[in-house]
């Protein structure tokens, strides 16, 4: 790690990286990698490898008691999970939900068949707005999908109202909330269902995976024949299914994981805490806060970045922190409404989210984790106040190229 004191030491301006290996924004989490091992050989000696065996389980029970629900549903990824509980739910025509959002979640209602129409954020908490909804509402309307960003809880009491009020079937993309609470009440029990993913990258991870959470006994019932291909018993299927069943492996991963989480979240919080009180001092960068009364995964460092503050835009500094092998994120560029094959569907949507063009812009996801160190945290805050004491250097530097993610 190398200090930046001056224009020249910037990577962009031909000065060396800060990093000599790239520091990423979701770097995987492991955990103790003998007690998984453990678990694994335990699996193979069982010779029981998927099709609901006793670490899924295990692991189903443990979750839903953390998140005080009565069901756990896991399943294949989030995505799966997300298609499977829409369906199961019997969204179909058209559903509500934001367009700044992973693609993922557009995807996952299209591939039932269902056209999204997308909602503006607020421009806070980047939710979808409550206050929206009323007037996309048609006749093929069936049903909401909200996005829990950032592992801060939207307004679920407001949107369940307004389904109640329309008749609307509401589910709830959670990928980013496991361990998360709103109102001092642990997320996972509103709507009808809310959707976990464990993908690698996430705070608690089960190499690949997702989970549906919710207290109707019956969807869940429903959601696990589901994804097993519909099978009530031996050879008796009873249900139009598919296969999307979390495997052992996957289970025992997210068994270890939970043994350490509370290690985890102490290290983000701490990394979080140094990004805040570091960035607070520069210009044009706003750290967006965590409420101290709810509890939170302190997975992602997000930041707006104000170029008329800052000096630089948002993907100069993108591109120059990425020179320096610091591999910040902008989420979620430039929105599902602008991207294929939603971009042509509807000429008027683009005017309809100003909010959301607007944060899709500015949005920056700082590098966290536990491989990231206090001493990463404070270099990261380094260069990125060289960046903005160098605007005009960085931007010679660039050569008024925009930013181009690479494959890394």
């Amino acid at each position: 790690m190398r200090s930046k004191r001056d224009w020249r030491d910037l990577a962009v301006c031909g000065g060396s990286p800060a990093f000599t290996e790239p520091i990423h924004v979701g770097r995987p989490n492991v955990g103790d990698r003998q007690r998984f091992l453990a678990r694994v050989n335990d699996i193979l000696d069982r010779r029981w490898l998927t099709n609901d065996g006793p670490y899924v389980r295990e692991f189903e029970a443990a979750v839903a008691a953390l998140h005080g629900v009565r069901e756990c549903v896991c399943m294949s990824n989030g995505t799966v999970a997300l298609e499977i509980a829409t369906r199961a739910c019997g969204m179909a025509g058209e559903v509500i939900v934001p367009s700044f959002t992973f693609i993922a979640t557009a995807h996952a209602l299209s591939w039932q068949g269902i056209k999204p129409v997308f909602c503006d954020i607020e421009p806070l908490g980047h939710h979808i707005d409550p206050g929206l909804i009323d007037e996309l509402i048609t006749s093929r309307t069936t049903g909401i999908v909200a996005v829990h960003i950032w592992g801060r809880p939207c307004d679920t009491q407001a949107l369940e109202q307004v389904a109640g009020r329309h008749g609307l079937k509401l589910v709830f993309d959670a990928a980013h909330a496991f361990l998360c609470s709103e109102r001092q009440r642990m997320i996972g029990g509103s709507g009808d269902c809310e959707i976990l993913s464990f993908h690698a990258t996430k705070v608690l991870n089960t190499l690949e995976g997702g989970a549906v959470l919710t207290n109707d006994e019956e969807l869940a019932s429903r959601m696990r024949l589901m994804r097993n291909f519909g099978f009530r018993d031996y050879d008796d299927v009873g249900y139009s299914g598919t296969n999307g069943k979390m495997n052992e492996v996957s289970a025992a991963m997210g068994l270890t994981l939970l043994e350490s989480i509370d290690e985890i979240l102490e290290a983000n919080k701490t990394n979080f805490e140094l990004y805040r009180e570091g960035l607070a001092q520069l210009p044009g960068v706003q750290a967006i806060p965590y409420e101290s009364a709810e509890r939170r995964n302190f997975q992602y460092v997000v930041v707006l970045i104000d170029e008329s503050r800052a000096g630089l835009d948002r993907d100069s500094l993108l591109s120059a922190l990425w020179a320096e092998n610091i591999l910040a994120r902008r989420y979620f560029y430039p929105g599902c409404h602008r991207a294929r094959p939603y971009l042509d569907l509807d000429p008027h949507v683009d005017g309809r989210l100003p909010i959301t063009n607007d944060v899709a812009h500015k949005i920056l996801l700082l590098p966290t984790g536990t491989s990231v160190q206090p001493e990463d945290v404070a270099t990261v805050i380094d260069v990125i106040g060289a960046c903005l004491r160098h605007p005009a250097h960085v931007s010679s530097g660039l050569g008024g190229m925009g930013f181009q993610e690479e494959r890394v």
